[in-house]
């Protein structure tokens, strides 16, 4: 009987992560409805909560030892959905059409370069473990997409009259996900272990601020992420090159 219990504790366990990626992919889904439906704003969350989701699946399926190969690609085919097929639906639809051609072409791009990123992470995670990501992490991309959108729609900006910045925005994205440029990955960062009384009052600060201007904190976030990676790699690279000038020749 306790070994029963046991067993089945075990698959309700392994159960977990697994249901935390379906309502990544439900949520992205629901993205793809809204945006066809016009409700923009509405899809945008959608991704991010698709964004919080997908952040908890890997966290709790370590933290309670039921990482899966199973797990690892239904969350790559889930993470190729909510966040490579909804933002670029979602773009096309609210700014980009009127462009014709061009414009989906630059949602198509979006998404084959989602899928690639999440292809070399996935072939690549094992080789080359790091407190880096080499490249855009796919999520934070997506969620630059929705935090624009709710940004713009939220602030009543007139986004019809200037397009082409967001036609430039999905290549630089785009780019950047299928770069060798270097983001802080927060691999260090763990929720369950102790953290300076500094770290704590930031995070605190920064939950305030979300809090008070949920719109502006989080366009603001995303775009301080997508900007850090450059910043990042220009440092590590100086780094590298004055570690190298000291050494003995």
């Amino acid at each position: 009987m306790k070994e029963e219990r046991k067993q089945r504790l075990k698959k309700g366990i392994y159960l977990l992560p697994n249901a935390f990626t379906s309502m990544n992919l439900f949520f992205g889904f629901l993205c793809i409805v809204s945006a066809l439906d016009g409700r923009f704003e509405f899809a945008a969350m959608s991704i991010l909560i698709a964004v919080v989701f997908d952040s908890l699946d890997g966290k709790i399926a370590r933290a309670t030892n039921t990482t899966s190969q199973f797990g690892i690609e239904y969350d790559s085919l889930a993470d190729l959905v909510s966040f490579g097929l909804a933002p670029s639906l979602l773009m096309y639809l609210w700014i980009l059409k009127p462009m014709g051609r061009i414009g989906w072409l630059a949602a198509f791009l979006f998404t084959i370069c989602g899928a690639l990123r999440l292809a070399r992470f996935n072939t690549m995670a094992e080789e080359t473990p790091s407190n880096h990501f080499l490249g855009l992490p796919i999520p934070a991309a997506a969620g630059m997409n929705a935090t624009a959108v709710m940004f713009c729609t939220k602030f009543n900006v007139p986004v019809a009259e200037f397009p082409i910045v967001f036609l430039l925005g999905m290549y630089a994205l785009s780019f950047l996900m299928v770069s060798s440029v270097k983001y802080e990955s927060f691999k260090k960062a763990e929720l369950f272990k102790k953290m300076k009384f500094n770290v704590l009052v930031s995070a605190i600060l920064v939950f305030i601020f979300i809090a008070q201007k949920p719109h502006l904190a989080l366009f603001v976030i995303s775009l301080c992420y997508v900007v850090s990676g450059p910043v990042l790699t220009l440092v590590l690279a100086r780094r590298a090159r004055h570690e190298d000038a000291l050494k003995p020749q």
